[in-house]
């Protein structure tokens, strides 16, 4: 794990308990079925727009939610499902909103990027890059001034780095000492833009140091890594000290978007990262530690299956919003 920025950080590189591992192997592999389904109902014309797989960056919304307690907000992405899932949210609502139905989150209008649980502090997934990072920041300052304790966490992609919200709110974050932690989720491309090309200054943590916050690249596939790094970053955020960056290094093992023809990287680089598969990894870590067997393994992802065989069958028998629906739920 590389630092960077001012102050420095001295990093801890304590293990989790094998509870929490176990739990996060859980959520990985509930986010990847998911996903995967979400992209079957697609490919067969059951899902109406687009969706934003999260495949292969699992490890970042699993790894810094570990570090977060159930009041603390979060704000996402267009790539929202894996930071909904994470945080506890609800596959059953999640599926039901993909398909367009009444009982999804937001009743079957949103789809795959609206999907929000202000019950779990889940601000909302975000079809605008970069647009939950005055979201949080937001949350982040009502924590403080309520003196809830509370602390928040925007998720953001690398092509968020180069907005002007970034920059104008973390020099207020900084200025008023906001309890939040920025992470960005650098999966190596802006859509089909290599953030080899869009992102000047090499390493982007190395901004932090502009606004004199401290700024943490890590391992993005390496679930405990990141967990390691958010907990010191979250628990500096909630004793007062003010914001921070977490650039967690990881990619998309498919496409921009459901329909992404991939026809702009290297074959050899996906298979690079592919040898590091997330879920792999820590699968591989919990046997070699005597945690958990394959047969262990075997049985949490025939569970994460049934539960998305269950969201589906949920969703399918659920009905469409109806007529009088349609134009509630509209604010100016």
């Amino acid at each position: 794990m590389d630092g960077a920025g001012q102050p420095a950080l001295a990093l801890d590189d304590r293990g989790l308990p094998a509870d929490r591992l176990l739990e996060a192997y859980r959520q990985m592999v509930t986010i990847r079925r998911f996903e995967e389904r979400a992209l079957d109902l697609y490919r067969a014309g059951e899902l109406r727009g687009s969706t934003h797989p999260y495949i292969g960056m699992e490890a970042v919304a699993v790894g810094v939610c570990l570090a977060l307690e159930p009041g603390d907000y979060i704000s996402s992405t267009h790539r929202g499902h894996g930071h909904t899932i994470a945080k506890g949210g609800d596959v059953r609502r999640m599926m039901a909103e993909l398909l367009g139905r009444a009982t999804g989150y937001s009743g079957g209008k949103g789809g795959s990027m609206h999907i929000a649980d202000l019950d779990r502090k889940m601000l909302g997934a975000n079809g605008i890059v970069g647009g939950g990072i005055g979201l949080a920041a937001g949350a982040a300052l009502t924590a403080k001034l309520q003196r809830t304790g509370a602390i928040a966490v925007s998720f953001f992609g690398d092509g968020a780095l180069n907005q002007g919200v970034l920059h104008e709110v973390s020099n207020l974050a900084a200025i008023w000492s906001l309890p939040v932690v920025f992470v960005c989720e650098n999966n190596q491309y802006a859509m089909s833009a290599a953030a080899a090309w869009t992102i000047a200054g090499g390493d982007p943590a190395k901004r932090a140091a502009g606004y004199g916050i401290p700024g943490v690249t890590v391992d993005g596939m390496d679930v405990e890594a990141v967990a390691r790094a958010a907990r010191q970053l979250v628990a500096r955020a909630r004793r007062g000290e003010g914001p921070s960056y977490l650039i967690a290094s990881t990619y998309r093992f498919v496409g921009h978007h459901a329909g992404d023809p991939l026809n702009y990287r290297p074959k050899d680089e996906a298979e690079r990262w592919r040898a590091r598969d997330p879920i792999r990894l820590l699968g591989e870590r919990l046997v070699a530690r005597g945690m958990a067997t394959a047969d262990d393994l075997a049985a949490i992802d025939a569970e994460a299956v049934a539960r998305i065989d269950d969201a589906v069958a949920f969703a399918k028998a659920s009905p469409p919003p109806t007529v009088d629906q349609l134009l509630t739920d509209i604010y100016a």
